[in-house]
């Protein structure tokens, strides 16, 4: 690569085209527009996805299923394994704490708690929702799930 060619024919302040003024300047009479047909008229467009008059592709495939996904709840999911390694006996998990510490990131609608891992201590969590498993393993070690 020749480190001259990087930034030729890059022009921060390009002039406009002035298209149609004489045959001097290169785009005159048909104003790059070719000669006759429909691209030559104002006006000229194809619309997105035409194909010349051929059946469209978007036409041709059967059209299935019904998605609501735009609509679901955003769930920012723990596992057990990091409620393990982030927090002390006895602590205390709510969602400012786990924001704060940085366990869940972005926009969300619900955090729920599953239960991959071992939970080796005495912990209150507080979550919208916990798996059934979760839930066990916090309260086998006598902590508390409670659901917001």
């Amino acid at each position: 690569m020749i480190l001259d060619d990087v930034h030729r024919g890059i022009h921060k302040h390009r002039k406009r085209k002035r298209i149609g003024r004489g045959m001097g300047s290169g785009t005159g009479k048909t104003s790059g527009r070719g000669h006759n047909g429909y691209y030559s008229r104002a006006g000229s467009s194809k619309r997105v996805g035409f194909e010349g008059g051929q059946m469209p592709l978007a036409r041709r495939i059967a059209k299935r299923g019904f998605n609501n996904r735009k609509f679901a709840a955003q769930v920012a999911i723990i596992n057990l394994t990091t409620l393990e390694k982030t927090f002390e006996n006895g602590a205390t998990v709510s969602l400012e704490v786990l924001i704060e510490k940085g366990l869940v990131k972005g926009r969300f609608d619900v955090i729920k708690i599953l239960a991959n891992g071992q939970l080796t201590k005495k912990l209150t969590v507080q979550a919208h929702r916990f798996s059934k498993s979760a839930e066990d393993a916090i309260t086998a070690q006598g902590g508390t799930a409670q659901k917001i």
